[in-house]
């Protein structure tokens, strides 16, 4: 076989020509994807500085969400940047973010009740139906609230016991926020005998009312008869405090209550039950005395 210098000269320089043009080409898109990372992180973080700076200005609104949306924003522009970098080397973007949507709807199906939680955790932040030191009820959750986070809230029942909370469980259902009026209205039932003046246990129990401070004076408060029970007339003394003072003012009125029917002759009976026999003749119920036992001994001679 004849060697052809010429021949393999000029294809030698065709592959370096090509090596070289190849070289160049991917050394701009490495510069070019470089300066694109560089630029697209700095823009990153000045969007998340300005999501925080702008969501700081909005009223009321939760230190978490303000982080929250503001790392969204930032790694969104990121993975942007990601994509228009392996574009640069001639990457099909589009079958990358076909994958990434898959890979999203995926994740989104394997943590739906996660999802459904950090939505719900936004929904109390944004909207706010309840705020820390506030004593809620949810069902069979009821506490103070010390944390409301993206995925579950902390609360403290009045006993002490710790209560993790999701938060799909407190936004899907109606919430009982017992400090957010910031006044109560409060019942305090207290039966007298039937043989005692009720106009005068109404008077007696309103003004209790009125000399504690810590009842309102608008709404005023009313004292009235609300049931008729088999061994005592309840008579209920309605007033409103404030959300703070619920516990120590009706722990007050019970016993100036007491102690004010005490002074002014007023009883409060005690459970009783009257017996009607119908029949024939009545049974004898007078107490027998009890029957003693004889000690073992001897026989009388």
């Amino acid at each position: 076989m004849n060697f052809d210098a010429g021949t393999t000269l000029n294809t030698m320089e065709a592959g370096f020509a090509a090596l070289s043009a190849l070289v160049v080409s991917y050394s701009l898109s490495a510069v070019g994807a470089i300066l694109l990372l560089i630029a697209g992180y700095f823009i990153a973080g000045l969007a998340e500085r300005a999501v925080v700076t702008a969501t700081g200005r909005i009223r009321g609104i939760d230190p978490t969400l303000v982080t929250f949306f503001s790392k969204i924003v930032r790694y969104a522009i990121l993975a942007l940047v990601i994509v228009m970098v392996l574009g640069q080397f001639g990457v099909q973007t589009a079958s990358i973010i076909a994958a990434m949507g898959a890979i999203g709807l995926a994740i989104g199906l394997a943590m739906q009740g996660t999802l459904q939680n950090i939505a719900a955790g936004i929904m109390l932040l944004v909207l706010r139906p309840v705020r820390i030191g506030e004593y809620i009820e949810v069902d069979d959750v009821a506490g103070t609230v010390e944390e409301i986070g993206l995925f579950a809230s902390r609360l403290r029942a009045p006993d002490g016991v710790y209560i993790l909370a999701p938060n799909a469980s407190l936004w899907n259902k109606p919430i009982r926020n017992y400090n957010r009026n910031g006044v109560r209205r409060k019942d305090i039932e207290i039966g007298i005998g039937y043989g005692d003046d009720i106009a005068l246990a109404q008077k007696v129990m309103l003004g209790v009312s009125r000399a504690d401070g810590r009842v309102l004076s608008e709404p005023e408060p009313e004292a009235f008869v609300s049931a008729l029970a088999d061994s005592a007339v309840t008579v209920t003394l309605r007033y409103w405090t404030s959300d703070k003072d619920v516990l120590s003012t009706e722990k007050a009125l019970r016993r100036a209550a007491k102690e004010a029917f005490d002074d002014n002759g007023i009883s409060i009976p005690f459970p009783q039950q009257e017996v009607l026999w119908k029949g024939p003749q009545a049974p004898d119920v007078t107490p027998q005395p009890p029957v003693q036992a004889k000690a073992p001994g001897r026989k009388a001679a």
